[in-house]
């Protein structure tokens, strides 16, 4: 037999702890095992991953033009009560001789977002991450969520959505020059 690994037997102790049967219902024999391994690889699988690396090597680029990748999907974790966070993401940075495939927004996205973290601190980590990684003179993230802490208890609202803003770099400083950001992501 295979020992338990410390989140498995931290999960069953859990489920244990709220008088859960596991070993009365087949069907939940295994669940401590799929838990931890969700939890491992895909939740928060962000904490094995370095922003910088997510963006690869930058190409060189002569563009001074936005560049924007708008409705990207993502689920991140809240850390107050561990209940999932599903979002949209908009992402934009202008370029500072330094470009990098729009796959490396996504990887930098999936990372980040993959740990405990309140959506206003994923946005900042987010347009942070272009400006110091990439050298990119401008970076924004706007990000849409609903979160399951609002809807799954408390007042539960099922239909809220928060958004929040988040700028680095020019952005951060001349919130006049950040307008074409917001407004491309508005249409």
């Amino acid at each position: 037999m295979i020992p338990k690994d410390t989140a498995e037997a931290a999960v069953e102790v859990f489920l244990r702890g709220l008088g859960v049967p596991l070993d009365a219902d087949p069907e939940l024999r295994e669940t401590p095992a799929r838990v931890a391994r969700v939890w491992k690889e895909e939740l928060l699988d962000g904490y094995r991953k370095d922003p910088a690396r997510c963006l690869g090597e930058p190409l060189p680029s002569r563009a001074t033009g936005m560049v924007l990748l708008r409705g990207l999907t993502y689920t991140s974790v809240c850390p107050h009560h561990l209940l999932t966070v599903e979002g949209v993401a908009h992402l934009a940075y202008v370029p500072d001789g330094r470009i990098v495939g729009l796959g490396a927004l996504v990887t930098l996205l999936e990372a980040l977002a993959h740990r405990l973290v309140l959506q206003e601190t994923l946005g900042e980590q987010l347009a942070g991450s272009l400006v110091e990684h990439l050298g990119a003179r401008a970076a924004g993230a706007v990000l849409e969520a609903r979160h399951g802490c609002l809807s799954q208890r408390g007042e539960r609202q099922t239909g809220a959505t928060v958004v929040t803003h988040a700028f680095a770099g020019r952005w951060a400083a001349h919130p006049d020059e950040r307008a074409e950001f917001l407004g491309a992501v508005a249409r």
